[in-house]
């Protein structure tokens, strides 16, 4: 038996990078998976290399920022596969910005997408956990929320990603006597298509290496590298953790 045999599982941000990573090895091991995210044509790109053969994947296209959103990709999941047992809460959007200079619309970007889309979504997903006696919550957080780092002004972001490290404590005693376990990655530099979002790609092959030597352990993460945590954390080897914010960073929490 696979690890995730017959599971259900909502990846949201699923038709790239982090997202798109879990989903795949999700199917590998044997779930049935939903993918949420703003673009239809990537969405629907991204669901044929998850499972060519259509079987084991949905999507959903819509702007997790609005509940709504959460509660059409538990109907997909509940319509298409019957329930839902996992639910990888990895939406988010980054783009560094000083402090000084973020307006009203760009702080509402960063808290409305990171922080409301995740709670909206665990709480849409949460309700039908309990329709199945339980189920595992995993959030993509950030480092960023633990440290900050100058060479990424990110106010708004990471005070959005706190509100998830935070959020994770609270679900994690709130909804333990209904059998669902939440727990929280917290991702160094990680190379996703996200810097593309506000980098040209010319910029991007510039500037990700700079950020290798930031790790203590010499390298920029992989994809592989979070959904490998994430899936740890998703699984029943996991049954006794909740709660935590793991860092997956290269050794930068362990200091420069």
């Amino acid at each position: 038996m696979s690890r995730f045999s017959l599971k259900v599982a909502i990846v949201t941000g699923g038709s790239s990078g982090i997202g798109k990573e879990v989903a795949i090895r999700l199917v590998q091991e044997g779930a049935n998976v939903v993918i949420g995210g703003r673009d239809e044509n990537k969405l629907q790109k991204a669901a044929h290399e998850i499972d060519p053969t259509g079987a084991k994947v949905r999507y959903f296209a819509g702007d997790i920022a609005e509940p709504e959103t959460a509660k059409n990709l538990v109907k997909v999941a509940s319509e298409a596969f019957g329930g839902v047992d996992i639910l990888i809460n990895n939406a988010g959007v980054f783009n560094p910005k000083s402090f000084l200079d973020i307006t009203e619309t760009e702080y509402d970007w960063f808290l409305d997408t990171i922080l409301k889309g995740k709670f909206f979504m665990a709480q849409a997903a949460a309700k039908a956990m309990q329709q199945r006696g339980g189920g595992a919550i995993v959030q993509t957080g950030s480092l960023w929320a633990l440290q900050a780092v100058k060479a990424t002004p990110s106010s708004a972001y990471s005070a959005a990603n706190a509100g998830v490290h935070a959020l994770t404590h609270n679900l994690a005693i709130e909804l333990a006597e209904s059998n669902i376990r939440i727990n929280t990655v917290a991702p160094g530099v990680v190379e996703t298509p996200v810097y593309n979002t506000f980098m040209s790609e010319d910029q991007v092959k510039e500037a990700l290496p700079t950020f290798n030597s930031f790790h203590p352990l010499g390298r920029n993460g992989q994809p592989a590298d979070i959904a490998q945590a994430i899936l740890f954390l998703a699984s029943s080897n996991a049954s006794w953790i909740t709660g935590t914010i793991l860092p997956v960073d290269g050794g930068v929490m362990a200091g420069h």
